[in-house]
């Protein structure tokens, strides 16, 4: 967090260990429910309308994201296009990336890059869903851009020494998916079964994609 003046100062929770799971979520699904209960009670809304909302935002998911990138393992010509125009890229597929610019980083065996919102939780939701609470959580934002690698150590990947590791702050105006590398025994694999092997946390940079034994280099057992 930020001091008065503006200066980067460390809080008690930054140094929590990154963790799937969001300590507190009981108590605000709790007051959530209460809440619609009580604006339906009052005629202010309609369970239809509410189901109508959740549906739109629950119909993105990774999946989507994942045939961006197998396509773009298969077709050298439409990678060059996402990796230029990124929202472009996707609407050629059909998905329109609603909230911003959307800017593709693609990984490399000596480049790894490293997606985080320090803000708040900028994401690309309309394509790949909803965040893992680990992404949105205090521990993460701050410490991502502090100690990337320790804190990808602790999601369960380990990046060398030698492999250069970029961290890109999401904000209102661009949001990153992140191009991971291609198994290097996928070359037979079609768009469909290459799609199967990238999964959302690929497509942040917190993991590889497909098994890890193919990978320049591996994961290490989760922390805890």
């Amino acid at each position: 967090m930020n001091d008065r003046k503006g200066r980067f100062v460390s809080h008690p929770d930054d140094d929590a260990t990154v963790i799937e799971g969001h300590a507190g979520a009981d108590y605000y699904a709790l007051m959530t429910e209460a809440t619609r209960q009580l604006l339906i009670e009052r005629g202010l809304l309609i369970q239809s309308d509410i189901d109508a909302v959740i549906a739109s935002l629950e119909a993105p998911r990774p999946e989507w994201g994942a045939m961006i990138v197998a396509r773009a393992w298969r077709d050298d010509a439409y990678r060059a296009r996402l990796l230029a125009d990124g929202s472009g890229a996707a609407a050629e597929m059909g998905f329109r990336i609603k909230e911003a610019q959307l800017v593709v980083v693609e990984n490399s065996p000596t480049l790894h890059n490293l997606v985080v919102c320090t803000l708040c939780s900028c994401y690309p939701r309309s394509l790949l869903g909803q965040p893992p609470w680990w992404y949105i959580s205090k521990s993460y934002r701050a410490r991502a851009v502090r100690e990337p690698r320790r804190v990808l150590a602790e999601l369960g990947l380990v990046i060398p020494p030698e492999v250069e590791l970029r961290v890109h702050d999401s904000n209102a105006d661009m949001r990153y998916l992140v191009l991971p590398m291609a198994p290097a025994d996928s070359g037979t694999l079609d768009e469909a079964a290459l799609a199967k092997l990238v999964t959302r946390d690929a497509m942040i940079g917190a993991s590889l994609a497909g098994k890890d034994a193919t990978m320049p280099f591996g994961r290490s057992k989760p922390h805890g």
